[in-house]
């Protein structure tokens, strides 16, 4: 299908994934233009000028599409191409009907038609529209004229071409003029404003300066700039070439402008192309200085300077456009680069002409081979399933550029060299596309990532070193006794033996060192080899020698001590061990010293001299990243003292509350004597109790490793929030403090947001020296005040706040006439009013008590103030009359001259101030009305069919007589009613009139309304009539919570520490860039009114959770000014749904505020006084200097910010027969139509027939709305090859759309943001950082943002995750970059420097898996680079998150996933090596160290519970309870509950609770946090802490990390039971059974000695746990407790259970795919995984050998026997079953009655075997529950070993994997059932049902949301009749459609 110009062709995806779209599907228009074959791309532009000339010429349009017939069958004569059979026979059928209908109208033949109308054609268009079309019309102009005259040359003979059309044939041809982007470089046309902006226009000049360059031969087009003359050169592609050239020129502009000083100059600074030199090629010479090599960026002696920069310049910005997947390998680029640039030395010093290359030559010959190399290695990974190490991802292969090896490839590069052969992957005929086998394989490069948990331990040994030997003194300084006896010399040595601890675990260290990277060893150089073996040595050395010495300095030793002892002979040194740890020591005290001096250190790590690096070498083995990682000392200090005081808190913790406690018991225990055990005991003489003491400590230990997290938590949250106070947050966060500080705003405003140098100031202050204009203070108050509306009114439209509220809040532009503050008059309101009555009841006599009391109110002086000066400002612009206008000024005079002597309440009358208030609000509303009213209403109506002029004039005269009885009853009241001497001064200004009434008419009749049209006049009127007439206060305003929240924060923002605002034009340029694949773009009008199963909709939904939205909207669209129709009104309504939801178009909208704001502020900064003065959205467009304003504005706002949406399938959705492809394909187009600035990248497919072939080809696409109402192409690249199958999807997408971004920052945006107008204000102060030097050593490369979440407001699920990641991108990234300086880039809306980022692999990782959390990547990319992140609060992006249960827990899933993932990775290895300690903690505890800990606090609970069955099932427990030295040691009990600790979890919601009290006030965080309490938080974030555990424990044990989709829909639906159970059953509900049988063993087996309330002081939290994981997906269920939804789920889940599965049954159809599916991980995983799978299940079998040895039938017997038996009894059970099922299968069909006796024998043998085990062995009722107790562990663990061996077992005889299946089946049924069996009995309770609701809705019923309402599905009959309404309005605008389709 054609995209925009139609050059090229977009197709849908493969058959496997989407329908194809048939002819018969398309309408002819559709088939012209849009849906062209892919192997007949070049007939969509054909097809598209005939549409478009149809409406002018029928006759050549029928000519053009008949060409284009004739073509496609040359091209396609077989029609052997995808769809090419059915578009010929839809396109013939209609050329016969046309050539039919059709005839010429300016000839009597074709040839001479085509030629008339291609001649006046050009001469209307061409000739004329030079000087009066645009550029983009222009283009399209030029494509037709082409497309035009191909056409004539194949319909008009040769000889017959007339000299006039070849004429404009060549005119056309010469002049090249493609659609363009931003700058329309070769275009004719009226130029743009950009065009004329000189930093443009120099930066233009510089590119042209091609002089001395040699030019190629053989170009058939003359070379006109630089970029063009490398093009020719090493053959790069036009859309390249073009999209590089505007780049470039951007680029230099906007660095240009920064350092000019001057607004208008022609020639480009050099320091312009230095810096970005600088800034483009520090990798690259970093890259040079790494391997020693001279760099190719010289400049030879005579050459032109800045041409040859720019030429460098130029090439690697091509060679980065057209370079595809290769991106993301930086030092790959720079070899290209550093070969190429080269070439140009020798081109240029020779001064050769080479000849010009074909334009794809360097992507034939330098990108593809790359390219493929890649593709082979990413299919080796198999979708994800297969191992790390066994095919190379982007790293490795951009590492293999770290070593000289690279060099080897050659330039031109040689095909035949290692990197590109020898791949072990071996090609077979039989074998898919994407399957491969495996030969010889290539070795990784410097890392291999295989799955263990040991990496946690390879990457942050220094961290577990120092906890080990902590805990280690901290046991022995206990068991001493006291804290005290450390000084003791015994106790002392044995502390010492810590270092021997710490030897071995170095030497663990080392050996994993060598382990882990075997796989690499054959990629690496010998020193680095060298190293590795030289640290194994060393360790090797250490471990031995420093125990020898131990054993030396101790007195008596015994045991292993006495070995060494009598080994090492007769050494009576006793300090040779001091002596050893000194020496041992050295490197260590090195390194503190060295950490103390980081400018040293850096400039070691960074240092290339050799002697350096060989002296590094051991410390740091040489790598080209992670060099120099260190922060100034400032900063070191911070994060230093941080820690400290973090590590003496823990640890003080632990030794006093976990350790100590536990030594005295353990002593105890020690010495305790067990003889009796109540199972057979294999170790029965191991001595001290070994068993025991373990049980007791390891959930100790666990703890101890683990509880650093959450005393992570408490610090971080306190320095958090003391850093956030002292940051300003929350200073304003009500509305009550907005109205107090609001004096200050505009003042904070103009510091912050208004541009000013020192130039500007002196400027102001020589103009208010000579009162030359405004003052600088009232500019500033204008320019806040049209900021500030803007704002309101952006609010407004979002339907936040309604008519009224807009305004009350809204601010005058300026205040010149007036002498006070104009004050927004929500601060004014009720002031007038209040003070009419203040006035009224005022009993005084004296002036000053009156005044006094107004005075006191500053608001109400002001309001009462600027109503009387803009009164009589009104009523002297109103009053023509000389003598009316005299009346007025003289009782002005006569008020001054009252209050000045303090005569007003003796010459004014107060009691008549209520009525003048109330005929002025009458005078003011006539003012305001532009319609009659009443009577004369009647009278227009009956004088309709009169004179439209007399009319007119009518309704003038009856608007004039409206205002003028009104004016002259005021004036009658005040000078009768209200002022003393009234008819003097009236007698005075109308000296000639009589004061009858008789004559009053002749008084205040002659007034002006033409001030109506005045729009500012129009303004002054209403605020005059909303500050005197406005009763009520407008202290709530606005009501809605929403805008409550922006206001406070952006007035909140102002007082925070921004850096001030730089003007426009010298501002950073931007881009953003928000990928998007197939989600919501705008909700459809069928999607709207669609109900789900609860018979809930959309819109209606969403009309109940926001109400006063609703109703704003509605009273927007009703308003008859709007002039909205009813198709608008849907579309509106489908915009008002979608800007509520996490939808593309909500993303777009918000992003495209900040053009809005930009060009706001263009004009703020450059427009003349009066124009600012006037206001940006009143401004005179008329006048020349204020329209050259605006459009200055637009022009600055294209120059600074540009706007991609990478729209990846966008050319498959326009391909497609879907509907919901086709609605995304329309609904991106209307984007790109409403917002004309919108670019949108795609990935497009074509096709090419090769030797009978068809091969599909690649294009990065760039297209934009055009004025056709159809997309325009910009720029097509051809790519190598698909580029999204090599690695994850979203990386891909970036990557492929970030050469269309342009500027110096880029923004990354998801599609589920949003924005906000006054957020937008704010980013030229947040780039300004970009500028800032943090500490004199570098500049920031990543600028953190906070995100608000806004689906909080959905239900109580939605509120905690707001709440959690509110904290999380507040005061948890706040601490993450200041002190600890490890904050990342953990996704959107970060803004990064992108040149930087660019240059050095892009905006995140893409290798398949192992980088499934692209975005913290670019982060950890961005650091050991040299990168800089920072975090900051004064601006904030919108963000919207999963609401509900089960897509939270995907969302978790994922997250957890990708921490896996990240464990193995090689940029979390060596962060964590190349921090210093206290940073590396900061990095381990907030990233993977997170994750690792919440599956320790799992593994605690598991240790615990474990360690209680092995002492209750053994008699240990009941021993030691027993036991009377023991008995009453209350710190026994803590230690039997020492599993409590971990729920000190809890504090973890101590960082949300803290945030909430900045921003919102510590009243509102408790709250909260008791509201959340009640709402089950606990519960909500117990279960999560099980999804974190599963998935990340399986992520790294056997892979299967994916991306999940989460959805992000709108209402919160009720789960089924299956879906549930489909969901959490491994993750939750096995581990949840488990530990309740655990528990339940523990109490029945310990009740007899225990007390119950011992019990429950053990296991109460571990209960809690075991319900949370159980029951809560059911208990955040919307109606998970609705009697009929639960009987309906109880059929759904049994059809499930009972349904077969196969190939191509989906897993939500059958329980065999899902249970299938479920062992995915199984399946691929290694040796390693398979065997911890089988040894972790061998803990189910302790429940049997246990519980066996409590049977009453075991009579107290410990004999083994009893435990064989069992199995013996087990396999019986087992084999019964199999003979049932071989019997159901061999004879339930065909020999039934021989089943049923099989069936009754078993019975019977049975009851048999029950009678003889009851009566002769004693067998009782309680046995058989024991015995359940026993076999059901035993039975799951034999299914959890056959699941792993599932290989062997498939191929096993008599069925056993059959077995295996229907054991599983029959496991799950139990399952099922015991965690269903709650859910119904809670049903059968309707009032359970209706708490639940409220518990999960809480927040919406504070709202005024009826949720049960929603939930029965009962709408009321509003909206009944609305959707009749809607039904009948579609009907008839159907009928409407199909008329007018009829008649077309």
């Amino acid at each position: 299908m054609a995209s925009s110009s139609g050059s090229k062709i977009e197709v849908g995806p493969p058959r496997s994934l989407s329908k194809r779209p048939t002819m018969g599907d398309l309408s002819w228009d559709d088939v012209d233009s849009e849906l062209v074959p892919p192997s007949l791309a070049s007939l969509a532009p054909i097809l598209r000028v005939a549409n478009e000339i149809e409406k002018d010429n029928a006759r050549v349009a029928y000519l053009c599409r008949f060409y284009a017939f004739e073509k496609a069958h040359r091209m396609d004569p077989t029609s052997s191409g995808s769809r090419v059979r059915q578009f010929k026979t839809t396109m013939l059928a209609r050329l016969e009907k046309e050539g039919e209908e059709t005839r010429p109208q300016l000839a009597k033949n074709d040839p001479r038609e085509i030629q008339k109308f291609y001649q006046k054609f050009c001469e209307k268009n061409i000739t004329e529209g030079r000087s009066t079309k645009t550029p983009d019309e222009m283009a399209n102009i030029f494509l037709i004229a082409t497309v035009l005259y191909e056409v004539l040359s194949s319909v008009v003979p040769s000889g017959r071409i007339e000299d006039e059309t070849q004429r404009y044939a060549k005119e056309v041809e010469e002049i090249r003029h493609p659609h363009y982007n931003i700058l329309p470089l070769h275009t004719l046309g009226v130029r743009p404003p950009i065009m004329e902006l000189p930093e443009i226009r120099a930066a233009i000049q510089a590119l042209h300066d091609v002089a001395n360059l040699p030019m190629p031969e053989d170009k058939h087009k003359p070379v006109v700039d630089i970029l063009g003359w490398l093009s020719s050169i090493f053959g790069f592609q036009e859309g390249n070439e073009a999209n590089q050239r505007e780049h470039l020129v951007m680029l230099l502009a906007n660095i240009d402008v920064r350092s000019n000083n001057t607004e208008s100059y022609v020639r480009l600074n050099s320091a312009t192309v230095k810096h970005l030199m600088d800034k483009i090629f520090k990798n690259y010479r970093s890259w040079c200085d790494y391997f020693h090599l001279r760099h190719n960026l010289f400049t030879p002696p005579g050459s032109n300077k800045q041409q040859l920069e720019l030429i460098y310049i130029g090439l690697y910005l091509l060679i980065w456009g057209e370079a595809s997947n290769i991106r993301f390998m930086p030092e790959c680029l720079c070899y290209i680069f550093h070969n190429m640039a080269r070439e140009i030395h020798e081109i240029i010093s020779r001064i050769d002409r080479r000849e010009a290359r074909d334009r794809e030559s360097f992507l034939r010959d330098v990108v593809t081979p790359i390219y493929e190399v890649i593709r082979k290695e990413a299919r080796k990974n198999n979708r994800g399933k297969a191992s790390h190490s066994a095919w190379r991802n982007y790293d490795d292969l951009n590492e293999y550029f770290w070593t000289r090896k690279c060099f080897k490839l050659g330039w031109p590069m040689d095909h035949a060299a290692d990197f590109f052969v020898n791949s072990d992957e071996k090609h077979h005929p039989h074998l898919g596309r994407n399957q491969v086998t495996s030969g010889k394989r290539k070795p990784k490069t410097n890392f291999v990532e295989i799955r263990t948990f040991w990496h946690l331990y390879r990457s942050f040994d220094r961290l577990w070193i120092f906890f080990i030997v902590a805990f280690q003194a901290m046991v022995i300084v206990a068991w001493s006794g006291s804290l005290a006896n450390l000084f003791d010399a015994d106790v002392s040595k044995h502390v010492l033996s810590i270092f021997i601890t710490s030897a071995f675990l170095n030497f663990f260290q080392a050996s994993l060192d060598i382990i882990l990277s075997w796989r690499a060893w054959r990629s690496l150089r010998v020193t680095q080899i060298l190293r590795y073996l030289l640290k194994f040595a060393v360790a090797a050395f250490w471990l031995v020698v420093l125990p020898i010495a131990y054993s030396k300095s101790v007195l008596n030793p015994t045991g292993l001590v006495k070995f060494f002892s009598e080994w090492t002979g007769n050494w009576q040194n006793q300090s040779f061990y001091s002596y050893c740890v000194a020496i041992y020591l050295m490197p260590n005290i090195l390194a503190v010293l060295i950490f103390f001096l980081p400018h040293l250190r850096r400039f070691l790590e960074r240092s290339n001299w050799r002697i350096i690096v060989f002296m590094m070498w051991w410390a740091q083995p040489k790598l080209y990243v992670g060099r120099g990682m260190h922060e100034g000392m400032f900063a070191l200090l911070k994060y230093t003292l941080f820690w400290i005081m973090l590590l003496i808190s823990k640890l003080a913790f632990s030794y006093y509350v976990e350790i100590l406690p536990l030594v005295k018991p353990t002593k105890a225990i020690m010495r305790l004597t067990v003889r009796n055990y109540e199972w057979h005991e294999f170790f029965p003489n191991v001595t001290h109790n070994i068993g025991v003491v373990i049980a007791i400590w390891a959930p100790i230990v666990l703890v101890y490793f683990m509880d650093t997290q959450i005393w992570y938590a408490i610090f971080s949250t306190i320095f958090g929030g003391i850093y956030g106070a002292f940051s300003h947050l929350g200073e304003i966060r009500t509305l009550g403090m907005l109205r107090s500080r609001f004096d200050s705003i505009h003042s904070a405003f103009s510091e912050c947001l208004v541009p000013s140098s020192e130039k500007d100031r002196e400027k102001e202050r020589e103009k208010e020296k000579h009162h030359m204009g405004p003052t600088s203070e009232m500019k500033d108050i204008a320019k806040f005040s049209q900021m500030w509306n803007e704002f309101i009114f952006s609010m407004r439209m979002e339907d936040l706040i309604n008519n009224r509220e807009r305004d009350l809040l809204l601010v005058p532009y300026t205040s010149s006439r007036v002498s006070v503050v104009q004050w927004p008059p929500f601060l004014l309101a009720s002031k007038i009013p209040i003070a009419i009555e203040m006035a009224k009841d005022f009993k005084g006599n004296s002036d000053a008590e009156l005044f006094s009391k107004i005075k006191n109110d500053e608001y109400m002086r002001s309001a009462v103030i600027e109503c009387y000066e803009t009164l009589k400002e009104i009523l002297l612009g109103l009053l023509e009359d000389r003598g009316d206008r005299m009346f007025i000024t003289l009782i002005c005079n006569e008020v001054q001259e009252s209050i000045k002597h303090e005569k007003f309440l003796t010459n004014f009358r107060m009691s008549g101030l209520p009525s003048l208030s109330d005929r002025l609000e009458k005078f003011l509303k006539h003012l305001l009305s532009e319609d009659v009213t009443g009577d004369q209403k009647k009278k227009k109506s009956e004088d309709e069919t009169s004179d439209p002029k007399k009319r007119a004039e009518d309704e003038e005269r009856l608007y004039k007589a409206q205002i003028i009885n009104v004016l002259q009853d005021i004036m009658e009241l005040i000078y009768k009613d209200i002022m003393v001497n009234g008819r003097e001064i009236l007698e005075t200004a109308h000296p000639h009139h009589q004061l009858d009434a008789e004559k009053k008419e002749q008084k205040f009749e002659k007034i002006d309304i033409s001030h109506r049209k005045d729009p500012v006049w129009k303004d002054k009127v209403r605020r005059l009539e909303l500050l005197s007439t406005e009763k009520e206060s407008a202290m709530n305003v606005p009501m809605n919570l929403e805008a409550r929240r922006r206001m406070t924060f952006f007035t909140n923002s102002l007082f925070m520490n921004m850096p001030k605002a730089p003007k426009v034009r010298d501002m950073l340029s931007f881009s953003v860039l928000t990928p998007y694949y197939n989600e919501e773009v705008l909700y459809s009008a069928n999607e709207l009114d669609k109900e789900n199963e609860d018979g809930i909709s959309i819109l209606f939904y969403l009309k109940k959770i926001y109400p006063e939205e609703w109703e704003n909207f509605e009273k927007r669209i009703g308003d008859p000014k709007s002039g909205y129709s009813t198709t608008d009104r849907v579309e509106l309504i489908r915009e008002w749904v979608s800007y509520r939801g996490q939808t593309l178009s909500r993303t777009v909208r918000g992003m495209m505020y900040y053009r809005q704001a930009l060009e706001l502020q263009s004009f703020l900064d450059y427009a003349e006084d009066s124009a600012i003065l006037t206001g940006y959205r009143t401004i005179d467009t008329s006048n020349l200097r204020h329209r050259d304003f605006l459009e200055y504005a637009r022009a600055l706002a294209d120059l600074k910010f540009t706007y991609v949406v990478s729209c990846q399938r966008y050319g498959a959705q326009k391909a497609s027969s879907d509907p919901k492809d086709k609605n995304c394909y329309s609904d991106i187009l209307s984007l790109m139509l409403t917002y004309p600035s919108l670019r949108v990248a795609y990935i497009d497919e074509g096709e090419k027939t090769v030797n009978g072939k068809s091969e599909k080809l690649y294009y990065s696409v760039l297209i934009k709305g055009g004025d056709n109402k159809l997309d325009q192409e910009i720029y097509r690249i051809k790519l190598p090859g698909p580029p999204t199958e090599i690695g994850e999807g979203k990386p891909e997408n970036q990557n492929h759309a970030i050469i269309f971004t342009r500027g110096e920052a880029l923004q990354t945006i998801d599609m589920n943001q949003d924005n906000y107008l006054e957020e937008a204000f704010k980013m030229r102060n947040v780039l300004s950082e970009f500028w800032k030097n943090h500490h004199g050593q570098r500049q920031p490369t990543i600028l953190g943002l906070r995100e608000n979440i806004f689906t909080g407001s959905v239900s109580s699920l939605a509120w905690f995750m707001s709440n959690q990641e509110t904290s999380f991108v507040t005061i948890g990234q706040r601490v993450l970059a200041n002190p600890l300086r490890v904050r990342f880039h953990y996704g959107h809306p970060d803004i990064f420097d992108r040149i930087f980022h660019i240059t050095r692999g892009g905006i995140s990782k893409a290798s398949k898996t192992i980088n499934l959390s692209e975005d913290i990547f670019a982060g950890y990319n961005s650091t050991l680079r040299g990168g800089y992140v920072t975090h900051h609060e004064y601006i904030q992006v919108g963000k919207g998150r999963d609401v509900g249960m089960n897509p939270i827990s995907l969302f978790e899933a994922k997250v957890a996933n990708g921490n896996g993932e990240q464990t193995l990775s090689r940029d979390v290895y060596r962060l964590g090596r190349r921090f210093d300690f206290y940073r590396m903690l900061s990095f381990y505890f907030t990233t993977v160290g997170f994750y690792f800990s919440s599956m320790v606090t799992v593994l605690t609970v598991y240790v615990f519970l474990y360690g209680r069955l092995y002492l209750v099932l053994s008699g240990l427990e009941r021993r030691i309870l027993e036991d009377a030295t023991i008995r009453n040691n209350k710190a026994l009990e803590q230690a039997l509950a020492t599993q409590s600790v971990f729920q000190l979890g809890l504090l973890l919601v101590l960082p949300m609770v803290m945030e909430i009290g900045l921003e919102r006030g510590f009243r509102s965080a408790l709250g909260d946090f008791i509201i959340m309490q009640l709402q089950l938080a606990s519960v909500f974030f117990t279960f999560q802490l099980g999804t974190k555990a599963h998935y990340y424990g399986r992520t790294i044990l056997h892979g299967g990390s994916k991306y999940r989709a989460t959805g992000r829909g709108f209402v919160v639906v009720h789960a089924k039971y299956a879906e549930n159970y489909r969901m959490y059953s491994r993750s939750h509900f096995v581990k949840g059974l488990e530990m309740a049988i655990l528990l339940v063993v523990y109490q029945v087996y310990g009740r007899a000695y225990r007390s119950s309330s011992l019990y429950l002081f053990i296991t109460f939290s571990i209960w809690f746990l075991v319900a949370s994981w159980l029951f809560a997906p059911f208990v955040f269920n919307p109606s998970g407790f609705d009697w009929q939804k639960t009987v309906d789920d109880w059929t759904d889940w049994r059809k499930w259970m009972g349904n077969r599965g196969g190939i191509g049954i989906s897993q939500d159809k059958s329980w065999e795919s899902w249970w299938d599916g479920e062992q995915e991980h199984l399946k691929s995983t290694n040796i390693r995984g398979r065997v911890l799978e089988i040894v972790l299940a061998f803990r189910f079998f302790i429940y049997q050998y246990g519980i066996v040895y409590h049977l009453d039938i075991a009579h107290g017997s410990r004999n083994i026997l009893v435990y064989g038996l069992s199995w013996v009894v087990m396999l019986i059970v087992l084999g019964v079953l199999k003979m049932v099922s071989m019997g159901r299968r061999r004879f339930g069909a065909d020999f039934q009655l021989m089943f049923r006796i099989l069936k009754a024998l078993l019975f019977l043998g049975f009851l048999s075997v029950m009678t003889v085990l009851f009566v002769v062995c004693g067998l009782t009722i309680s046995d058989i529950f024991a015995s359940l107790l026993a076999f059901m562990p035993t039975g799951w663990a034999l299914l959890l070993i056959g699941q792993v061996c599932r290989p062997c077992l498939k191929g096993m005889r008599f069925g056993l994997w059959d077995s295996v299946l229907e054991l599983g089946r029959g496991y799950d049924y139990i399952m099922g059932l015991l965690i269903f069996t709650p859910i119904v009995i809670l049903s059968w309770f309707p009032f359970v049902s209706e708490f639940q609701t409220r518990l999960l809705f809480n927040q919406a019923f504070s709202r005024g949301l009826q949720i049960s309402m929603i939930l029965a599905g009962k709408k009321d009959k509003e909206d009944e009749l609305r959707a009749a309404e809607k039904s009948r309005t579609g009907v008839a605008a159907e009928k409407k459609d199909k008329v007018s389709g009829t008649s077309s």
